[in-house]
């Protein structure tokens, strides 16, 4: 792969990787992080891995703190902007498989039921990678029902932050912000299950005072 990349590319590959991951990293740590379950549920790692977890992917930037060096498998797809992702995903401490929940799905999904199957939490972005926001799409029922596990949900609610005008309407914490993660009890790999915790785990978070 790498060799079909454009100087311009490699150039690109060889430093944003690493600023992005400092720049993340730097505003995870002003953050103060908060958890909540609903009735059944459990903070996601009290729970021994392996397990799946779903999520928005307008949460992304929010949950790289809570959920750094985890061993938390993300699936990535193949594209230059998925490697330029995998590579600051590995300096921030996840893993990542290629491949994509909806297109070249077939192959994403069995590179992370082998990463499932290795004994690591694997997490999904419901609704990427290009929406519609807040719809749960079928690749992490797929995924949970070829494991034959259940899915856990959380919500990752930044209460001060910029909400860009993109697809999933991306959010960026502020700084030394407080963000509530809420986590929901694991439901069955069932589309609609997903779809209902997913945002019941919505619902949660924002209704956490502060």
């Amino acid at each position: 792969m790498a060799s079909t990349y454009t100087l311009k590319q490699r150039i690109i590959l060889a430093i944003v990787p690493r600023i992005a991951s400092i720049v993340a990293l730097g505003l995870g740590a002003t953050l103060r992080y908060e958890h909540v379950c609903e009735p059944g549920a459990a903070v996601g790692f009290d729970v021994p891995a392996p397990a799946i977890y779903a999520f928005w992917h307008r949460c992304l930037l929010a949950g790289i703190w809570p959920f750094r060096k985890q061993g938390v498998t993300l699936l990535i797809s193949q594209s230059f902007d998925g490697e330029l992702i995998a590579r600051t995903a590995d300096h921030m401490g996840f893993l990542s498989v290629r491949g994509s929940s909806s297109r070249d799905g077939a192959p994403g999904l069995r590179n992370l039921q082998r990463a499932y199957l290795a004994g690591h939490y694997c997490a999904i972005t419901a609704d990427g990678p290009r929406g519609p926001a807040l719809v749960a799409k079928p690749g992490v029922a797929h995924l949970a029902q070829l494991v034959n596990t259940t899915v856990n949900t959380c919500y990752i609610h930044p209460h001060r932050a910029w909400q860009l005008r993109s697809w999933d309407r991306f959010l960026i914490p502020k700084p030394f912000s407080r963000v509530t993660v809420a986590w929901t009890r694991p439901v069955p790999p069932d589309l609609p299950s997903v779809q209902a915790a997913l945002d019941r785990s919505v619902e949660l978070a924002q209704s956490t005072k502060i």
